[in-house]
């Protein structure tokens, strides 16, 4: 299993995204989390904006794919895409997570 986040500056992005990623069949699930602040450097000046964080269970040979998808379809120039392999995954919600994904 791969866990991919990626970053959206509000509800409706992120909602929008979570659901387009689902129905393409490139993640089984993703979760949204509530508004945090996150606090950067963008051209130069320090950023502080509310954001909402997705948390994409996808397989790692989607990866490309979903990585492609998201820079396609985010607002951002440049998308926080990090994806973090699972060590250990339970045998019964791989496989839900595998039989999701096409």
């Amino acid at each position: 299993m791969l866990l991919v986040l990626t970053t959206l500056p509000n509800i409706q992005e992120a909602e929008s995204l979570a659901e387009m990623l689902v129905t393409a069949k490139l993640a089984a699930c993703v979760q949204i989390l509530p508004p945090m602040t996150s606090v950067y450097v963008w051209e130069g000046k320090l950023q502080k904006e509310s954001e909402h964080l997705l948390l994409i269970k996808t397989l790692p040979e989607k990866y490309d794919e979903v990585e492609a998808f998201i820079a396609a379809n985010h607002s951002y120039d440049v998308p926080e895409i990090v994806a973090i392999d699972a060590a250990r995954v339970s045998a019964k919600y791989l496989g839900w997570l595998s039989g999701n994904i096409v």
